[in-house]
């Protein structure tokens, strides 16, 4: 890898990183987004019509759009299952997010109820949960770690690797240097206009930067961060959580899915400079009022729980929600 990196001898040094290690997976193909690996699949697969939850960004719908692949809605409940009749024909697929890595049993459950050859997992949310025995798993590296871009698909399917290189991501990694130079807001313009390049899903292997940072990264010191963080805020908030959570069956999860009535919350803890996502706002243009997608939109407070933070640091947030619970 390195030697397609810089094959020269001599000269200025590049960006000083760890020696390479291997992949936390074997047989992953690498593209510029976990969008992009999702098209892949789609002009590979051919599915008359596919099952998507309706809680999910828009983003991982314009796939199916271009390969003029029919979408369906299922609805899930407040503990991110699958409810309702989903009728999953034999050229159909059925589409489900792993949602903020906690959702190990509800694929148990999906595996129980449908046919797993024609499940594609999205484990954007849940990178260290190893792929399923189902048609596909399609990850998204950046949402866990500090790099430009990228996205992984392991799959059953005979999907090729594209023939052309993505060499955008050099002008996607501004925001990650004005970060670690100077604060998040410095670099924030730089991180939108990064998002919007990856607007474009047609499919690009992934970056030669991609891949060499991807194998510097200690992936079970980030693990371990990751598991001690989501139990400290479980073990702080869980009795308030409407979300029922096993911590079994928590791994290296994207964040603490918090979900409350209240959404007085949300601003406290902005109010504080702790930045909390919003997902989706864009659910509610196919959703009503009364859906629990919406509610979900509206109530459930992703909270960092990543290897940036020691529990001092969610000692703040934890003790911002008790004191106004109180």
């Amino acid at each position: 890898m390195h030697s397609a990196i810089s094959a020269s001898i001599g000269g200025y040094f590049e960006l000083e990183l760890p020696s390479p290690k291997s992949f936390l997976y074997r047989g992953t193909l690498g593209f510029q987004s976990a969008r992009a690996a999702f098209f892949a699949l789609l002009l590979e697969g051919r599915p008359t019509r596919v099952w998507m939850p309706k809680y999910i960004c828009n983003s991982m719908l314009e796939p199916l759009v271009r390969a003029g692949v029919d979408c369906l809605f299922y609805n899930i409940n407040a503990q991110f299952d699958i409810v309702g009749d989903v009728d999953v024909r034999p050229t159909d697929w059925l589409f489900y997010v792993n949602y903020f890595g906690v959702c190990s049993d509800n694929v148990e459950n999906i595996f129980a109820r449908f046919n797993q050859h024609q499940i594609v997992l999205d484990h954007s949310h849940a990178f260290y949960v190893a792929p399923k025995d189902c048609l596909a798993t399609i990850y998204s590296p950046r949402k866990f770690f500090g790099i430009p871009d990228g996205g992984l698909l392991v799959t059953q399917l005979s999907v090729k690797t594209p023939s052309e290189i993505d060499n955008d991501s050099i002008n996607r990694i501004t925001h990650l240097f004005k970060r670690l130079a100077d604060s998040p807001q410095s670099g924030y313009a730089d991180y939108l206009q990064a998002e919007k390049s990856l607007s474009e899903f047609e499919p690009l292997e992934m970056s030669c930067l991609t891949r060499r940072m991807l194998a510097s990264i200690d992936y079970q010191y980030i693990r371990t961060r990751r598991n001690q963080n989501f139990r400290f805020l479980h073990g702080c908030l869980g009795n308030l959580n409407q979300l029922q959570i096993k911590l079994n069956n928590v791994d290296g999860p994207l964040c603490y899915p918090f979900i409350t009535i209240s959404s007085e919350i949300r601003e406290l803890l902005v109010a504080e400079r702790v930045f909390i996502p919003s997902y989706w706002s864009d659910v509610k243009g196919r959703t009503c009022d009364d859906d629990v997608e919406a509610y979900l939109c509206d109530k459930c407070i992703a909270i960092p729980c990543d290897q940036r933070y020691e529990i001092q640091d969610l000692k703040k947030i934890t003790q911002i929600i008790l004191d106004w619970k109180r």
